[in-house]
């Protein structure tokens, strides 16, 4: 099997994970997808790098102006820098034995896809929550079935959603294995499993869903989504 991730994590969401300003769901996020893509890890080695470089060069007279400056310097090494690291990597072949949840996931969970104790969500989805010291997000593992669609929705704040296994389209886009998608207020949705297999995802929120089925807002106070 080859992995070619092609969805990655923003700049900014990556930046607040360098500087440990990401609470532990949004954490475990960042942490799962790097494990599972060489470009953000890559990514992830120059910002600390360049960053430590940058704050070598803060004037202590100056501190306040020179953060800004820094920042905005970040950002365009990353632009001219990191984007051709991005468009430059090669897909990774994975070995066929790897596990489907990798570190540091699986030990939220106790072990891997074929122990875990799924929860019914309707319609032949499925959920496991995970439980975290962290009031901000809801954390959860999700599984959809092959063909079927996640009911239409928009969101009251952040979302992401990592593919581990099978895969989603989303409109015309496509997410495989390692893939993360950032969705925000702004983007209304029915994000749909491939048919060839099962879609497993972690997916992490920072408030509830807005449904557009009235069926689904009715039981989703029980569902916890």
């Amino acid at each position: 099997m080859t992995l070619h991730v092609q969805h990655h994590i923003s700049d900014e969401l990556l930046l607040d994970y360098a500087t440990g300003n990401l609470t532990e769901g949004w954490s475990i996020a960042v942490a799962t997808h790097l494990a599972l893509c060489p470009t953000c890890r890559d990514r992830l080695s120059f910002m600390e790098h360049t960053g430590g470089q940058l704050l070598e060069a803060v004037d202590e007279n100056d501190s306040v102006a020179t953060s800004a400056n820094s920042w905005a310097a970040m950002k365009t090494k990353l632009s001219s820098e990191g984007s051709s690291r991005a468009s430059a990597a090669k897909p990774v072949a994975t070995p066929a034995d790897v596990p489907v949840l990798p570190e540091p996931l699986r030990s939220y969970l106790g072990g891997d896809v074929e122990v875990l104790k799924w929860k019914a969500l309707g319609r032949g989805a499925y959920h496991i929550p995970i439980k975290t010291g962290d009031s901000e997000s809801q954390v959860r593992l999700l599984k959809i079935p092959a063909g079927k669609p996640v009911p239409e929705h928009s969101h009251g704040g952040r979302e992401l959603t990592l593919v581990l296994k099978g895969a989603f389209t989303d409109g015309a886009t496509v997410f495989k294995r390692g893939d993360i998608e950032e969705a925000d207020e702004t983007l209304t949705h029915q994000p749909v499993a491939t048919p060839d297999e099962d879609c497993i995802c972690l997916a992490v929120t920072d408030a509830p869903l807005k449904f557009k089925s009235l069926l689904v807002r009715l039981v989703q106070p029980v569902l916890g989504i």
